[in-house]
């Protein structure tokens, strides 16, 4: 659709300005060993050119890539412009239809509509980030929300909120909105500190026929969701800088979602050992990330290779998450129970997925199956049996390349300390390369906590 074609361009070009800055990094360090120069996986000229080879298309707008197959995008109610997709493919047995779900959305959802209701499909591929929980209550998440702010306010302390640059974030400025609108919101300054989500930002703004019915009456009111009077957008780093050196209360949205990344970080830093504060997560955390230990209790965690205490009071918000629960997709897949589908549950942590896949079999009758690893599927027209089997393909030797990355790490690991202790060689050090060290070691510490 238009906005995720708008959503994908944003991305694709910070990620390939990630990428050159990192190949820039790496190749200053090689430079100085004598050995040869690495290219970044993909520049900002592949992305533009990538970019040239997009083409939109509308929801409930079928369209046939080749003869044999015909693709048909729904509202997945998941993110501005999301879809699950429908293939209806021809065979000379037959055809089938399969139906790969993509992450779904939840029922009455900030700003979207809800997921599109489809009934029949041969084969069900469906997702499970949630297969095994239910979210918290919307209204209830909305009370934490406001009481973490005014909980800060009160202390003259700051309410960090990790959210990912699209939806989550927009969702979060909608319900500030909400609470300015209604006199709920004390004055406060409000920082979106993120690049990507202020660019997102402006995608949401520019797309409002997508909206749904609730956010298209406040439009119609002549209210702006995304416009406070407090709201300040940083996206120069000093501005970013600037956010910890004000002393007071703040509200502060950065990336990244998870607290693995990017500005996140430092206002971490800067405010989780200070009693006061507050660290609203609002967002699924995955296993291994800064952000999961901190809501699994942790009481120190590692940021930028220091321990910084958690002090700050800690709040779970799972209210906003723009994923369905257990129970959405429960009753989502509902739909399909008297076509039958064969369903593969998939994309979540394997219990989730595993619950997922026994609550379906149990309530809908119908045959699930959870993949494993390497396992190959072969779709057929359901006259024929499904075949499935385990690839043969040799496995990769992970053991054996991981031992050599780290053989190659302790011998630039070696350079670099021998380069440090030889200080009539001249080297400079500067504050980035110690900080750049610091992050492999943190990456590393969450590989081996993995």
């Amino acid at each position: 659709t238009p906005p995720t074609r708008d959503l994908l361009e944003i991305m694709l070009r910070d990620s390939a300005h990630i990428q050159e800055m990192e190949a820039e990094w790496r190749n200053k360090k090689r430079q100085r060993f004598g050995k040869d120069m690495t290219q970044p996986l993909y520049t900002m000229a592949d992305a533009e050119k990538a970019l040239t080879l997009l083409r939109t298309v509308e929801y409930n707008t079928p369209f046939k890539p080749f003869p044999e197959l015909e693709v048909n995008y729904q509202d997945a109610g998941h993110i501005l412009g999301s879809a699950f997709v429908e293939l209806c493919v021809q065979e000379e047995g037959g055809e089938f239809k399969a139906v790969f779900s993509g992450d779904l959305g939840r029922p009455d959802q900030l700003l979207i509509n809800d997921p599109s209701v489809i009934k029949d499909a041969h084969y069900l591929f469906m997702e499970s980030t949630y297969g095994d929980r239910d979210h918290k209550n919307k209204g209830v998440s909305r009370e934490e929300l406001a009481q973490a702010i005014a909980y800060s306010h009160a202390q003259g302390q700051k309410v960090i909120i990790p959210a990912f640059a699209v939806e989550r974030t927009q969702e979060i400025i909608y319900v500030l909105g909400e609470f300015h609108r209604q006199k709920l919101l004390p004055d406060i300054p409000i920082y979106l500190d993120s690049p990507l989500a202020i660019k997102a930002t402006e995608i949401f703004r520019r797309h409002r026929r997508f909206y749904d019915e609730a956010a298209t009456a406040i439009l119609n009111q002549g209210c702006d969701p995304f416009r406070l009077p407090n709201l300040h957008y940083t996206p120069k780093t000093q501005d970013s800088m600037a956010i910890n050196n004000r002393p007071g209360p703040a509200i502060i949205i950065a990336g990244n979602g998870m607290c693995t990344a990017g500005r996140i970080k430092h206002h971490l830093k800067h405010n989780l050992w200070r009693e006061g504060a507050s660290i609203v997560i609002v967002g699924f955390q995955a296993q291994g990330t800064t952000g999961r230990q901190i809501v699994d209790g942790k009481r120190r965690v590692k940021i930028f290779q220091e321990d910084i205490a958690v002090n700050a009071r800690v709040f779970t918000i799972g209210g906003f998450s723009s994923h369905a629960d257990q129970n959405d997709l429960l009753h989502w897949v509902g739909n399909f129970a008297p076509a039958s589908p064969r369903v593969f549950v998939v994309h979540g942590e394997e219990q989730a997925s595993r619950e997922l896949a026994r609550l379906v079999g149990e309530r809908f009758g119908l045959e699930t199956l959870v993949p494993s690893w390497r396992e190959t599927l072969s779709l057929t027209p359901r006259e024929r049996p499904l075949e499935v089997a385990v690839t043969e393909e040799e496995v990769p030797d992970l053991g054996g390349e991981l031992l050599r990355a780290c053989a190659a790490l302790e011998d630039e690991l070696a350079h670099l300390r021998q380069r440090v202790l030889q200080a009539s060689t001249g080297a400079r050090i500067e504050e980035e390369d110690l900080e750049r060290l610091s992050d492999i070691r943190e990456e590393l510490q969450q590989i081996l906590a993995g």
